[in-house]
């Protein structure tokens, strides 16, 4: 009676710990709206709800390119260095038209991104090493290319950043726009089989005969592409450039996200729905902290207990 009796607490443990990984995102979602509908004053406003939405976009983005880089068993650190520099030179290029400033831009991330993938790839260094040294030299090369904020006066740059289709503003049509391809190309093509095969495991995958090295450079140059995006959504929608702050501790929000969301830092499995969940949940943490007259340190340390639970519950599940 009593091994049935532990074997059944095992059991127990074991399902909700997989439950917590599974749906834990989702009710914290959940928790977080009712707290706020029931206590926060205003929180059930249409202007509300579209601040929100659009101080989430940018941290979106970027979560899906980390969640792809987490997926290879990787992290990309530089991700908030990458929305400095693209801030940078779309205030740089902003003369010769947004579309060419923005393109100017997220060339930027690509180019961060080949280096962080061809120094995992190709010369084999550490992806947290890697992606570190590309965060003290992307937000660098962004203070040298603009020393200071610099207002942004451009009517297409203030559409983009203030417009709507149907009273959904652009920024968020943009986010879930990149959040369905990202997660077409994770669960329905090649690339994304390769990228999750990678994951689970390097060598099994090479030995597979899958160009490893190519599938890597590829994910990271995804995620500094899309972390210059979510550059130029933040100018946009700040109207302004600022290389100093923009960006700041951008990748701890990334990588809770993803990591709240259900996809493992060991890598093999990438969750682009709990993904956006874990964005709106870092979203809604941060809102309430601040409605209730918290300060803003409460907010990190409360996104590190959350990353703490996740990763317990990950390994916990993992072991079994």
């Amino acid at each position: 009676m009593a091994d049935l009796a532990l074997a059944r607490g095992t059991l127990d443990r074991a399902r909700l710990l997989r439950l917590l990984q599974e749906y834990g995102v989702y009710a914290g979602v959940a928790v977080l709206l009712l707290f706020n509908f029931a206590f926060t004053p205003y929180f059930l406003s249409t202007e509300n709800f579209r601040t929100q939405a659009v101080q989430v976009a940018p941290v979106l983005v970027v979560a899906l390119g980390m969640a792809l880089a987490i997926g290879t068993e990787g992290v990309d650190l530089s991700v908030g260095s990458v929305m400095a520099l693209s801030t940078s030179l779309l205030s740089l290029y902003l003369g010769y038209g947004p579309w060419i400033a923005a393109l100017i831009a997220v060339l930027g991330g690509i180019v961060v991104g080949v280096a962080n993938g061809a120094l995992v790839a190709f010369v084999g260094v550490q992806p947290i090493v890697a992606t570190l040294a590309l965060m003290v030299a992307g937000r660098g090369l962004a203070l040298v290319l603009l020393p200071q904020l610099k207002d942004v006066r451009d009517p297409g740059m203030a559409a983009l950043g203030s417009g709507d289709v149907l009273g959904v503003p652009y920024l968020v049509l943009i986010a879930a726009a990149l959040a369905l391809l990202v997660a077409f190309v994770v669960r329905r093509t090649t690339f994304g089989r390769q990228v999750l095969a990678i994951g689970d495991s390097r060598p099994a995958a090479r030995l597979a005969g899958l160009p490893v090295s190519r599938v890597l450079v590829v994910v990271y140059v995804c995620s500094g592409a899309l972390a210059a995006v979510a550059g130029i959504l933040a100018t946009a929608r700040l109207s302004a450039s600022d290389p100093t702050s923009l960006g700041t501790l951008m990748e701890l929000s990334a990588i809770t996200a993803v990591v709240v969301g259900g996809t493992p830092l060991s890598g093999g499995r990438v969750r682009i729905g709990g993904t956006v969940a874990g964005a709106v949940l870092i979203q809604l943490l941060t809102t309430t902290l601040i409605k209730h007259d918290l300060p803003p340190s409460w907010t990190q340390i409360a996104q590190a207990v959350v990353i703490v639970l996740a990763v317990y519950a990950a390994r916990e599940r993992g072991r079994r």
